[in-house]
């Protein structure tokens, strides 16, 4: 007999968080199409728009981080903390789920307090190798912690812990073509080398200033083809700065790569932030990367997700200070040189964890499991 599983789960903000959070959703309704899964997300962030676009219910919570600069305005964070957890309390109430996962940002910190408040499994999937303060606090009452990284017992109790690694957008696997296929698919040379950078759906100012400041470097280097995704908000101001330096014909300026599978596919090396999501599709594909943090996130997170890699000679590291004297010549003097890209492609491949929306979710349905004969056990008690 199918069970009517009905599962919580809570987080977003960036992509980092949303693709795993869809990922083992979409793992589990694989596993049980009947199952009732309703996401918890932060309203008017991306989660609210890419949640619905997937087919998924979600309910948004008016959650902020705190302001670390201007302490004053975090008077207001505290009152929708406590909103947020009110509303949380009435969502579980309501819905009744026999677990709750939280995958990190603003909305799982309520939502799982509140679920182990009232005495719901929860389980955690933290994605960064540095966890943050909130996961720290809400890995007390948690049942399960489903890690990317070795070392978790540094924040977590070690019973606790399963490595699982992280879940990567589906989309990556399944539309992945073979280099030549997406090289032609995207109108490029397959005899050239092919270089991605990419500072995410935003964008990255550093990043791009590094591009800027090297131009001459790519004119230079007509053997190898760049790719430049600059971000929707940088877009306009990059490629008029561009035009009026003299645009390079081995360079290809776009706000958002929509086909991110086929770009990877086609890429030789990829200049990237240091999201612990990104990465993990990296290490999945085997793409040789140089990383380069980003300086504006809690507890400087993404600078430890790449050094886990550059202590085991997987990635390149660029601090965001040194990108613009650095990022251009080091990536040309990387994609020139066959050795390098094969060493790191297959160190980092060697961290590849491809199962892991796949364990994730077979952890959620273990806690929905021995929640509901919990549950069964004592109806049965209280007919006695």
């Amino acid at each position: 007999m199918e069970k009517n599983y009905r599962i919580i789960i809570s987080g977003g903000g960036t992509g980092g968080h949303i693709f795993p959070a869809l990922s083992i959703a979409d793992t589990i309704r694989s596993k049980h199409p009947n199952a009732e899964i309703l996401f918890v997300g932060a309203d008017n962030r991306m989660e609210m728009q890419r949640v619905p676009e997937a087919g998924y219910k979600i309910i948004g919570l008016p959650i902020a981080g705190f302001d670390r600069k201007r302490l004053w305005r975090n008077i207001k964070v505290l009152w929708l903390i406590l909103k947020s957890q009110r509303m949380a309390k009435k969502i579980i109430k309501d819905f009744k789920p026999q677990v709750a996962v939280g995958v990190g940002g603003y909305a799982s910190g309520p939502t799982l307090k509140m679920a182990a408040k009232m005495n719901i499994p929860t389980l955690i999937q933290e994605q960064n190798s540095y966890a943050g303060v909130t996961n720290k606090i809400l890995s007390r009452k948690a049942k399960m912690i489903c890690v990317a990284y070795e070392g978790m017992e540094r924040f977590f109790p070690h019973e606790k812990i399963k490595l699982t690694g992280n879940p990567v957008r589906n989309s990556l696997l399944d539309k992945r073509n073979s280099r030549s296929e997406a090289m032609k698919e995207m109108g490029l040379d397959p005899e050239k080398k092919c270089l991605l950078i990419v500072g995410g759906s935003l964008g990255a100012r550093s990043i791009n200033e590094s591009i800027l400041a090297n131009i001459d470097t790519i004119k230079n280097n007509p053997g190898i083809q760049f790719i430049w995704q600059t971000g929707k908000i940088y877009f306009k101001e990059m490629l008029e700065r561009v035009e009026k330096m003299g645009k390079p014909q081995n360079l290809i300026v776009t706000d958002f790569v929509s086909n991110m599978a086929n770009a990877l596919s086609a890429a030789d090396l990829v200049v990237s932030r240091a999201g612990a999501g990104s990465i993990s599709e990296f290490a999945l594909l085997g793409k040789a990367v140089i990383l380069v943090p980003s300086p504006n996130v809690s507890e400087d997170h993404q600078t430890k997700n790449a050094m886990a890699l550059v202590n085991k000679n997987a990635a390149i590291h660029i601090a965001d200070v040194k990108a613009k004297e650095e990022l251009l010549p080091t990536a040309v003097s990387v994609i020139t040189d066959n050795d390098r890209l094969q060493s790191l492609s297959e160190n980092i491949q060697g961290m590849a964890k491809p199962n892991a929306a796949q364990q994730i979710a077979d952890e959620v349905l273990m806690l929905a499991d021995a929640f509901i004969e919990k549950e069964t056990r004592r109806k049965k008690e209280n007919l006695k």
